[in-house]
């Protein structure tokens, strides 16, 4: 497993400005999310697409042992210094393509990851391959019919909503990216929400929550819970 080939990381030379544009400003509502889904446990938790590691404190004190894995070696980098005191441990990998054994983890923690594979697919399945029978995978996410290169956002205000919703892909530019967001500055992939839900459906999980995460009228991001799915089990 470790002769596993890394590609390039897109937000190498980026983390820095998305630590403090993104990262930060944001984490803790995503982080909230994830908290109430995931909830306190025991035992070995994956961040999988950890970033800049923002939620390594929120899994620790749930009680969780962290690997976490990112590609990028500048985001692992300012990881590194979010570790430091917890019980975390870092791995630069691709998420499609994990150096861990089957069964390794008791859960799965991904946000934020959907837009910045290549293939949402092929990471559900290798966190459902870690994940021991009945451990959580927890994911949270943009929502994909308000967030995305389709729907240009207004502040709290309704969006605008142009045409290409349906068109999954990676972009860079589009009515509804800003100029200098982040999809503009490492590209983005949208895909719509059927594609993302059909990911977990697709693995050998049981899909058991499902949110519109936040109080805005036209929510921004999605969460859900499901579980790995135990062998012999329907």
């Amino acid at each position: 497993m470790s002769s596993l080939r890394i590609p390039p990381a897109r937000y190498d030379g980026f983390a820095q400005w998305y630590d403090e544009t993104l990262a930060v400003p944001f984490g803790a509502v995503s982080g909230d999310a994830a908290a109430r889904l995931l909830g306190p446990g025991r035992g070995r938790c994956l961040d999988l697409c950890c970033g800049t590691g923002i939620h390594f404190e929120m899994l620790c004190a749930l009680g969780w042992e962290v690997t976490g894995i990112d590609l990028s070696a500048d985001q692992l980098r300012i990881a590194h210094d979010r570790a430091a005191g917890h019980r975390v441990e870092l791995v630069r990998a691709d998420a499609e393509r994990l150096p861990f054994g089957d069964e390794e983890f008791d859960a799965v923690v991904s946000i934020f990851s959907h837009t910045d594979v290549d293939d949402f697919p092929a990471v559900v399945l290798e966190a459902a391959r870690v994940l021991r029978p009945g451990g959580a995978f927890v994911y949270v996410g943009l929502h994909p019919c308000f967030v995305g290169p389709h729907s240009f956002q207004h502040g709290q205000a309704v969006p605008t909503l142009h045409p290409g919703y349906r068109q999954a892909g990676r972009y860079t530019e589009a009515p509804g990216l800003f100029p200098d967001g982040v999809w503009a500055k490492v590209s983005g992939f949208h895909r719509p929400l059927a594609d993302v839900i059909q990911a977990v459906l697709d693995a050998p999980l049981s899909l058991e929550r499902f949110q519109e995460d936040g109080d805005e009228d036209y929510p921004r991001r999605i969460a859900l819970r499901a579980r790995r799915v135990r062998p012999g089990s329907a």
